[in-house]
């Protein structure tokens, strides 16, 4: 190679490092312009937003007019606001009313009232914040706030990051069409599937792997379980690695693998969050009767033995895998008890009773004759059971009057 084609190549690579560098400058300057419009837009879109997130819940006409309304409100929102703005946005406010608000506002009962407080607490005192001093409480609080901004901020800059520098879309759908009912459950379902073993495994094997060979166990343990009980706040009190793994990546990964509609993220996370919020609190009575008791008795076990088991959400991995607490219920005995509660097995005997019921008055209305009821056909098989074990008892007694009149009628021809 002669030293004009080195001179040569050497200007290239310059004049291409240049190039390069001036359009990541460009970039750069791009990004914090975005940001900055985002932030700027903090003021003007809440409000709407809370409209529009209010609308299900607090509207007075009928179904019909509320879905038109719902749509309308929807449309105006997208059409109105950037995709990035609704997403992220939604995403804060949806973090905001279902999470961190409610959360604080259990810890303010818990500290303001305490003795009424320990009496809705599954295990009293034993569970009420003011165990620990006022420092360690405003530390938990300062943590746990951190956390939940700091994953709406990494959710905002991986969208940034897709949709300004690489030009791809965006991982979640930002649309005007609304999702059907029925694709909305799938997805959800999809994703609650997911987001379990992803948490279980993240949960079991990551977080709780020998704290010697693993820097974030050690995290785990010095952050979140130097609490031995639960409430509300704690739910998002670890070290922030270790809570993006547990708690952010769980739920936001399968959104993106499966793109989901915003509406159905907006969802996805604002029943997460309550059922974080409401798991952690420690109450004993709670909105729902069949999940989520056995759900907070799991979660207070595993903090209260310093996470010997009990990693999973809803406890079906833990009763698969055999990693159960020792000495806990596992999900099918909390299953088996709110059966047993409820008197389930007696009421589907009724409805079955009623079913042939209704069935018998069909057909006597139709001029046929109607079929009797299980009930009553187990009780003519007891009478005729009972009928039959009567009758083999009675023969033996008539053995000897019939053999005496047979010698009878055998006497005359003897004699």
């Amino acid at each position: 190679m002669s030293l004009q084609q080195l001179r040569d190549e050497a200007q290239y690579a310059f004049g291409y490092l240049q190039g390069r560098s001036l359009s990541l400058t460009g970039t750069m300057a791009s990004i914090y312009g975005t940001l900055i419009s985002k932030m700027s837009t903090l003021i003007s879109l809440p409000l709407p937003l809370l409209s529009f997130l209010a609308l299900p819940f607090f509207g007075s006409t009928t179904t019909s007019v509320n879905l038109v309304l719902f749509y309308l409100t929807w449309s105006t929102l997208v059409w109105t606001y950037e995709p990035l703005s609704v997403e992220l946005y939604g995403t804060m406010v949806t973090k905001m009313l279902t999470f961190l608000l409610p959360s604080l506002g259990f810890l303010a009962f818990d500290i303001a009232i305490p003795s009424l407080a320990a009496s809705t607490k599954a295990r009293g005192k034993r569970q009420l914040p003011s165990r620990y001093d006022s420092r360690k409480i405003a530390a938990i609080v300062g943590v746990s706030t951190f956390n939940v901004c700091l994953s709406v901020a990494l959710q905002m800059g991986i969208e940034v990051l897709l949709t300004k520098v690489f030009r791809m879309r965006s991982s979640l759908k930002v649309s005007t069409l609304v999702p059907t009912p029925w694709a909305m459950a799938k997805d959800l379902l999809k994703a609650f599937v997911l987001r379990g073993v992803l948490h279980y495994a993240i949960h079991r094997y990551v977080l709780h792997a020998p704290a010697r060979r693993s820097i974030l166990a050690k995290w785990h343990k010095n952050w979140a379980h130097s609490l031995n009980s639960t409430f509300s706040i704690a739910a998002a009190y670890d070290h922030p690695v270790c809570f993006l793994l547990a708690h952010w990546v769980p739920v936001y990964l399968p959104a993106v693998v499966l793109r989901l509609h915003v509406l159905t993220w907006l969802v996805l996370l604002a029943l997460t969050s309550l059922e974080a919020t409401f798991v952690y609190s420690g109450y004993a009575v709670l909105p729902s009767t069949i999940m989520l008791p056995g759900m907070a008795k799991r979660v207070d076990r595993h903090y209260e033995t310093g996470g010997a088991g009990n990693f999973g959400h809803w406890g079906v991995l833990d009763w698969v895998m055999g990693s159960s607490c020792p000495g806990d219920t596992d999900v099918m005995d909390d299953l088996g008890e709110e059966a047993d509660k409820h008197q389930v097995r007696r009421r589907m005997s009724d409805a079955v009773d009623n079913a042939d019921g209704l069935v018998g008055d069909a057909k006597k209305r139709f001029g046929k004759k109607p079929s009797k009821s299980i009930r009553e056909d187990e009780d003519e098989g007891e009478e005729r059971d009972e009928d039959q074990h009567a009758g083999v008892e009675e023969e033996p007694s008539q053995g000897p009057t019939r053999r005496s009149k047979r010698k009878g009628k055998q006497s005359p021809d003897e004699d």
